[in-house]
């Protein structure tokens, strides 16, 4: 994987490459981002770039034998590690390695959700059990086979119990010429002992334009509907890719709709609402639900006159300032934010979808119809 592969983050793509050029590359590094952001592909591409036979001032060169194969993730000095889920077949990561080459050949954009998709979870929980911490400490113990540097990369650490010290010594005294990237999501989730022993990197967020940019030339959407998207995924490419696959494009107009239709009590819209929501597919109604609990939130910006700070479409802010002029205040969207987040969660365990809807449905008659706030709703007062 070449540097030019990944999506935006050049200041962190240039400030990789210095390090090699400099020869201050730290032994043991913890790349820390949000999902989505990049921070695999980018440490494989880090990887590459090291090992590379005939480097470039700005990427490696893609067509030397190390390049070639680390395009395919098969070179014999760089080793994965990862999550996985455990049986009387699959003891350590390399168990499932091939899908996970896969996984990473068809795209390098994932996330543990998607990785767990592809493989045969039931109801086991992922980990990196001591077994996994017992190969790493093998195979980093053997001489380099081919290239100049071996390099591990782990990904997502946060999965180490307490098993995780037992890389602890290699990782403080690595043998000669061994590289440790570990790839992270959440720096509280990590082995206090294990975050001690490592260099963070952190790698932030991609902006709303960077994301725009890669759907309307990635994917031949208009820019308006790659600014909702956008906004959407919050600097996420994951969740941007999901949109473009499974959402509808009508968010703003079809959630304004909604706050309407309770606004007005239409009992029969409302049936007619839900009837079509049910329709709609378990992503598509997560991502619906997102958008509403994003909305929400921009609204009450503009309820706090910090307009400043709303990130919303133009065509989208129109919708909010109407509804938040005559609709909406800011402890009626505090409620619905509650009542929108619960129905995500019980969307995501597979709640029936149309009482679910129905119910949420009744609600925002209660509480912009009515305006009766449930139990527990915390009061704010402007």
């Amino acid at each position: 994987m070449q540097f030019k592969e990944i999506i935006g983050q050049e200041a962190i793509k240039q400030q990789l490459i210095q390090t090699v050029v400099e020869n201050r590359v730290s032994h043991a590094q913890l790349f820390l981002s949000s999902s989505g952001s990049g921070a695999l592909p980018l440490a494989i591409a880090y990887a590459q770039y090291i090992n590379c036979l005939d480097k470039a001032p700005s990427d490696s060169c893609g067509v030397c034998s190390s390049c070639r194969k680390y395009s395919r993730y098969i070179h014999p000095d760089l080793h994965f590690s990862y999550p996985f889920f455990a049986s009387k077949d699959i003891k350590i990561a390399v168990d499932v390695l091939d899908e996970w080459r896969s996984m990473l050949l068809k795209d390098f954009y994932f996330d543990m959700d998607i990785w767990r998709s592809k493989l045969n979870a039931e109801n086991k929980q992922a980990n990196i059990n001591i077994a996994e911490c017992h190969d790493i400490i093998k195979k980093l113990s053997y001489k380099a086979f081919e290239g100049e540097t071996k390099v591990l990369i782990l990904w997502l650490p946060e999965f180490l119990d307490k098993e995780g010290n037992a890389l602890l010594k290699i990782i403080e005294e690595p043998p000669k010429n061994t590289l440790f990237l570990l790839v992270a999501n959440n720096q509280e989730q990590i082995l206090s002992t294990l975050l001690s022993r490592t260099q963070i990197v952190k790698i932030p967020k991609l902006p709303n334009a960077t994301i725009e940019s890669y759907l309307m030339e990635g994917h031949g959407l208009s820019e308006q509907q790659a600014k909702e998207y956008s906004y959407l995924s919050d600097g996420n490419v994951i969740e941007a890719k999901l949109l473009v696959e499974n959402t509808q494009n009508d968010h703003a107009e079809k959630f304004a709709e909604w706050l309407r239709m309770g606004y007005g009590n239409k009992g029969l819209d409302l049936i007619t609402f839900v009837d079509q929501a049910a329709t709609w597919g378990r992503e598509n109604q997560k991502n619906f639900l997102k958008y509403g609990i994003s909305f929400l939130r921009e609204c009450s910006l503009l309820l706090s006159d910090a307009e400043e700070l709303v990130k919303l479409p133009v065509s989208a802010l129109v919708t909010a300032k109407k509804l938040t002029a005559h609709v909406l205040d800011l402890n009626m969207a505090a409620a619905i934010i509650t009542e929108l987040e619960a129905a995500h969660y019980h969307i995501e365990r597979n709640a029936n979808p149309k009482i679910l809807f129905l119910d949420v449905s009744l609600q925002l008659i209660k509480i912009i119809k009515f305006k009766t706030l449930p139990k527990g709703t915390q009061y704010i007062y402007n």
